[in-house]
């Protein structure tokens, strides 16, 4: 009888356990390296051998701070050729680039840390290349989950941090900018 009950409770626990997972657009700053591809050109004219690609990520947890923390997730470009072997070309992951967001007074926090950057020698970027697509990649990511947020309104800072005298410039790549509202919505979806 006991052992009855048991299964009674835990059965009737499950739903409140139960995890949600959901599919979402997830952008991720990508490095094309060993391959022929070209990628985002950054207001520049030749364009560089990384870019912001998009995949489809179940992801689970609290949102929005671990839909950002999975932009830093590794990605692994499948391919048809045996002659193509690289296990991570996420950008973040490679240079050492940490990730951190917390929602604090009402707004999304998202950092990055910068403090262990180490850029590989076969990846002809610069440090300001790698955090501008990062940026490109959280901003991108969040517009398209909160494409349809219409009552509610999230602000969003992104900053840069663990800067050394040698690199605090990348301190001006920090942005600020909302999603959500009524206007937001119209917006993404042409005026309509």
């Amino acid at each position: 009888m006991g052992l009855r009950c048991l299964a009674v409770v835990l059965l009737l626990s499950m739903p409140a356990m139960a995890v949600t997972l959901e599919v979402v657009e997830l952008y991720q700053p990508l490095s094309l390296h060993n391959t022929d591809g070209l990628g985002e050109t950054l207001g520049a004219e030749e364009p560089i051998q990384a870019g912001v690609f998009a995949r489809p990520y179940v992801v689970s947890g609290a949102i929005p701070e671990d839909l950002v923390k999975a932009v830093s997730t590794p990605h692994q470009i499948q391919t048809n050729s045996e002659g193509y072997k690289v296990a991570d070309a996420n950008l973040l992951n490679l240079c050492r680039v940490g990730l951190r967001s917390e929602i604090k007074v009402g707004r999304l926090l998202v950092r990055f840390d910068v403090s262990k950057f180490k850029l590989p020698e076969d990846l002809d970027l610069t440090a300001r290349q790698v955090l501008q697509l990062s940026v490109i990649a959280v901003e991108r990511t969040l517009r398209s989950y909160f494409r349809d947020l219409q009552d509610e309104v999230l602000s969003v800072s992104i900053g840069i941090t663990g800067t050394r005298e040698g690199n605090a410039a990348l301190k001006d790549l920090a942005k600020r900018f909302r999603l959500g509202g009524t206007d937001e919505v119209q917006k993404n979806k042409g005026g309509r």
